[in-house]
């Protein structure tokens, strides 16, 4: 269970981090990412950052930008976060969105299906 205290750590995080990434970080692949959620541990020895990319073809190269550019984020979030420890950043692509357009495809055929049931009732009748 996280704490109010944790909760505002995640979205503080995901803001600068965002922020950061469009603006400080220089390179272009690290900004495609769109940051979906960030995950602080208790202790906050180290944080999950969770990130999808608009094109699926561009992941593995976000991925490897992502992974670069974080040791200077964390540095850069050293200045402006007040926390005694700043958290290690661990980036995980976030394959949420991916799965629910697939449950979004099986349900589309589902309901072709049916249509198609029922299309074939009301010939027979």
């Amino acid at each position: 269970m996280t704490t109010y205290r944790i909760d505002r750590i995640n979205k503080e995080l995901l803001r600068l981090i965002s922020e950061m990434l469009m603006t400080r970080i220089k390179n272009d692949d690290a900004a495609k990412a769109v940051l979906t959620k960030a995950s602080v541990s208790r202790d906050l020895s180290f944080a999950r950052v969770y990130y999808t990319v608009i094109k699926a073809d561009e992941r593995d190269a976000v991925q490897t930008a992502l992974d670069a550019a974080a040791v200077p984020l964390r540095a850069m979030l050293g200045k402006e976060l007040k926390l005694r420890t700043i958290p290690e950043l661990h980036f995980i692509y976030d394959d949420s969105e991916d799965k629910a357009r697939e449950m979004d495809d099986l349900l589309d055929r589902v309901a072709a299906l049916e249509m198609q049931k029922a299309a074939e009732k009301e010939a027979e009748s």
